[in-house]
């Protein structure tokens, strides 16, 4: 029986963050810090809030950082309580709570519906799954897609409204609005000429993939550089006579993998903090005089 919501996520963190050398030499993309959190954790804390409860990261060599940092660390929490720090204490311990945390390994870069793979024996033939990719920090995105999910029980695409001159660099939906922020997916034209896309729709990661998207992906074939793309599942789907629902962003995205949206990253979430916020502002004003 199809489960009714979504409690497992996937997240593919295998790959070597080029866009961000040498910050990521030795050190994984994904524990690039906004304020005093790595990237990852945001979105882990994201899904939680869903209900998500079990996360399967998809990770390779040189990633052990990610592991430590959601596992205990029985030496800095005694030293912690040793120095009274009680609230600092808890936040860190609070981390390896957060959900069931599952590591497994992509043995060579071979594309996202590939590193998806590596995690199915993890999830059960009948249950959805909650994709992102730790480049892509989307707001409150989790609630959204599982909010959809549940009322739809479809796969559920997020959908990012954007310029003209960027739809070369997506995946694009083709289809019609069905209301409430939803647009009923029909196509996919990977990466077009702005003059040929459908719309400017596009898929920019996060998504629940159904039990039939995840059928298609086993049976992807590797495209000519020899990867498995999850957007090649998506086609396949289409072409069997599926449809999708996209639910369109509302809230602020950032493409940690660029430098300029992570530096726009940590003023968004600096000013969320009350402790920043005045004195940042102020300081922005100063730059800009």
């Amino acid at each position: 029986m199809k489960h009714a919501t979504v409690t497992k996520a996937v997240l593919p963190v295998a790959g070597l963050g080029t866009r961000f050398l040498p910050a990521t030499k030795a050190q994984p993309k994904e524990m690039l810090p906004i304020i005093d959190k790595p990237i990852v954790q945001y979105m882990v804390e994201d899904m939680v809030r869903a209900g998500i409860k079990d996360i399967i990261f998809v990770t390779s060599n040189g990633k052990r950082a990610l592991e430590d940092h959601f596992d205990r660390n029985f030496e800095l929490e005694y030293r912690l309580e040793q120095k009274g720090m009680t609230k600092e204490l808890e936040e860190i311990a609070e981390i390896g709570k957060l959900a069931n945390f599952a590591f497994v390994r992509q043995p060579k870069p071979l594309g996202d519906g590939h590193a998806v793979l590596q995690a199915l024996p993890f999830i059960d033939d009948d249950e959805a799954v909650m994709i992102m990719f730790a480049d892509d920090l989307v707001v409150d995105i989790a609630p959204q897609l599982v909010a959809a999910y549940k009322a739809h029980q479809r796969p559920i695409l997020s959908a990012l409204e954007v310029p003209r001159e960027s739809l070369s660099r997506y995946g694009i939906m083709s289809g019609t609005p069905a209301g409430d922020g939803l647009f009923e997916v029909n196509g996919w034209v990977e990466k077009p000429k702005p003059k040929d896309a459908p719309s400017n729709l596009a898929w920019p990661g996060p998504a629940i993939l159904t039990p039939e998207i995840l059928e298609c992906l086993k049976t992807t074939a590797p495209g000519p550089d020899g990867e498995i793309r999850l957007a090649n599942a998506y086609q396949q789907h289409f072409k069997n006579g599926g449809t999708m629902l996209a639910s369109i962003i509302t809230t602020p995205r950032f493409d940690c993998g660029n430098k300029l949206e992570y530096v726009k990253a940590q003023i968004h979430f600096g000013l969320q903090r009350k402790e920043f916020k005045k004195d940042l502002i102020a300081f922005m004003k100063t730059m800009v005089q």
